[in-house]
């Protein structure tokens, strides 16, 4: 009996070695092999850009709010206890945020609007980090027929044409967005695939035309922008400090030791905004925490981390844990990983991509304010010419907080 608890013991430590040998070596090609299509792109008919003046194309804002009951809670509304409150009778900015993968299927190379699990997932990530920008306005987060997550882990062709498709829908929500927003500061966020599209309506529809001078911050958490390749085309400069506004954010948050080599393969995979590949090119680093570019900070200029509590959709405010500082890799080093439970999408490699926003929740709610501050301060210094904040007319309301 004892000889065959040997051989079992001894057949179970083969399969785990073999396992780990496995994860090690064929890391790329399993995951290649989980989560890529396995059929060809197929094109999807345009959807009519009006089609985003439909409440059900909205999962948070005010026209989201239109196709719901007075029972329906935004989700990017939510607040954890001990979140902090902008003053009363502040400045209100309109913040477009799009969301992050949430589509997890080979089933298809783009999301369909109906699926009911990235649609539920989507909603969790609004809440999660959209309501850290809440700070500074009301949150307008478009449904879109994002690439599925296999999109980021193959050379395939079909890849990027999904996420061309995904890009033309964020178009088209944003033109509604900007339609219904004709005045006033804007923030910009996106997080991974939402960042990597932002990026494009940066350079495609904000660099030199009137929206520019509007654009209090725009934050691209999770995905590279190169400092080369992408920042010249986007039309704003890096922020360098926390009292700059009208300047771009981007951070990659990695836990020690990490290891970056999967990651950066993936970025190298999608061009920079001039064409040009993005391998080897140095990526914006922006710390979170002290709102500059390559800042370091401990854990005690953490002012409360997001603790996710997915399964009861909420989540607590822990404060002082996580520090920041961006090393000389380009990526945001959070030291070892926190002692804290972030549940189960941490990723290998020490990989804190879906926590970037939320790692530093409470520090991005005041920066957002302080930007938005700064913003209002340089419309007042600006001649009316040249201000990003166009005259009201009489029977417009008042840009404040109730």
């Amino acid at each position: 009996m004892a000889r065959k608890f040997l051989y079992v013991v001894a057949v179970l430590l083969v399969l785990f070695v073999a396992g780990r040998l496995a994860l090690t070596f064929f890391a790329e090609d399993l995951t290649e092999l989980t989560f890529v299509p396995g059929g060809d792109f197929e094109a999807l008919e345009p959807l009519p850009g009006n089609v985003w003046d439909k409440p059900a194309m909205w999962i948070s804002g005010p026209l989201a709010a239109q196709g719901h009951g007075t029972d329906w809670s935004d989700p990017a509304a939510w607040l954890p206890t001990g979140a902090s409150e902008p003053p009363r009778g502040t400045q209100r900015a309109a913040v477009f945020f799009i969301h992050p993968t949430s589509f997890l299927e080979k089933s298809a190379w783009n999301a369909p609007l109906e699926n009911s699990e990235a649609n539920d997932r989507a909603a969790l990530f609004v809440q999660a980090m959209g309501s850290a920008f809440t700070s500074a306005g009301t949150v307008w987060s478009p449904r879109y027929r994002q690439a599925t997550i296999g999109a980021f882990f193959t050379d395939r062709p079909d890849a990027q044409e999904a996420l061309d498709l995904a890009y033309r829908d964020i178009e088209s929500a944003f033109a509604v967005f900007a339609a219904r927003n004709p005045r006033g500061p804007i923030v910009l966020v996106g997080h991974s695939q939402g960042a990597l599209l932002l990026r494009r309506l940066l350079r495609d529809h904000v660099a030199n035309t009137p929206l520019a001078p509007r654009i209090a911050a725009a934050y691209l958490a999770g995905w590279p922008v190169s400092l080369e390749h992408d920042l010249p085309a986007m039309g704003l400069p890096a922020c360098t400090s926390d009292d700059q506004s009208n300047c771009v954010l981007s951070w990659l948050s990695v836990a020690d030791p990490a290891d970056t080599q999967m990651l950066l393969k993936g970025y190298a995979r999608r061009p920079g905004l001039d064409g040009k590949p993005l391998a080897g090119s140095a990526f914006l680093c922006t710390n979170p925490l002290t709102g500059s570019q390559d800042g370091q900070s401990g854990a005690a200029a953490n002012l409360g981390t997001l603790v996710p509590d997915f399964a009861k959709r909420t989540g607590t405010l822990e404060p002082q844990v996580v520090p920041a500082g961006c090393g000389m890799d380009g990526f945001l080093h959070i030291g070892a990983p926190p002692k804290l439970d972030m549940g189960e999408y941490v990723m290998p490699g020490n990989n804190y991509h879906v926590y970037d926003i939320t790692l530093f929740w409470e520090n991005l709610r005041g920066d957002v304010r302080k930007r938005l501050t700064a913003w209002t301060a340089e419309q007042d210094r600006a001649p009316p010419e040249l201000s990003g904040r166009l005259p009201r007319s009489p029977q417009e309301p008042s840009e404040t907080l109730p």
